[in-house]
């Protein structure tokens, strides 16, 4: 077999697999201004005017892995700055963790039974609605999920923050709100998270009613800031326009 032919079937093998492989993420930004979307650790950041989306590929065996949205950023041409919420160190392609309050979407690819483990977490507070789920939804808990609640015009004020409703942990810290010690419970500042988004982890110990699975390897996922529904969305003031969409693979 020529050296030119061996690399056509490797290119095919290639395109095939990331084809009709899982993992495959698509971030839309459907909220009436503009979001910097991150995620970590693949993926990186992107900015989103209304309408965009932003598309990237998460290899099998991936974990710990978070997409947020940041607001009211400032980057200049060498990608670094500032945002209000969701920071990550000043640089527009996140390489760590956004700062708190953060909306985010957990997953885990490929993990025990060839299953995906996904989720929503306000535990790093809240500062964008959100949903996240399957495109093609399966049986039991592989269904899209949303947290949309008015929580930053609720949040307590113990909580409240410039753009956002931060979490307890990061407010108060030590074992109850943190749970970094052993077991611990809800609280009635995790309870004011739960009661608007009973999907969503509300505190690091909140895994039954919060952990969602998909099978592998037929799986891709949405995360959609600002879903229809939303307190914060307002598209459908505004004139329908063509999305511009970018894509990314990792």
């Amino acid at each position: 077999m020529s050296h030119l032919t061996t690399c056509l079937v490797f290119f095919l093998l290639a395109f095939v697999t990331y084809t009709y492989a899982s993992g495959v993420f698509e971030v839309h930004n459907n909220c009436p201004y503009t979001v910097w979307a991150a995620a970590t650790p693949v993926g990186g950041g992107r900015r989103l005017e209304r309408g965009q989306s932003w598309w990237f590929w998460a290899p099998p065996g991936t974990k710990m892995a978070r997409i947020w949205g940041r607001t009211n950023c400032n980057f200049d041409g060498a990608g670094r700055g500032w945002c209000q919420t969701g920071d990550c160190g000043g640089v527009l392609e996140c390489k760590g963790w956004g700062k708190p309050p953060n909306t985010l979407a957990e997953y885990a690819l490929n993990q025990f039974s060839n299953l995906d483990f996904w989720d929503i977490s306000v535990i790093d507070g809240f500062n964008i609605p959100m949903s996240f789920g399957p495109t093609n939804p399966g049986p039991g808990k592989c269904h899209p999920i949303q947290c949309v609640a008015n929580i930053n015009g609720e949040c307590p004020g113990s909580l409240r923050v410039p753009g956002g409703c931060n979490n307890p942990c990061t407010t108060f810290g030590g074992q109850q709100y943190c749970c970094t010690q052993g077991p611990c419970g809800p609280t009635d500042l995790s309870r004011f998270f739960k009661q608007r988004c009973p999907d969503a982890y509300s505190y690091p110990q909140d895994d039954p009613t919060s952990t969602f699975t998909c099978q592998s390897w037929t799986t891709d996922y949405k995360v959609m800031f600002c879903p229809y529904g939303s307190t914060h969305n307002e598209t459908t003031n505004f004139p329908l326009e063509i999305p511009t969409n970018t894509f990314e693979v990792a």
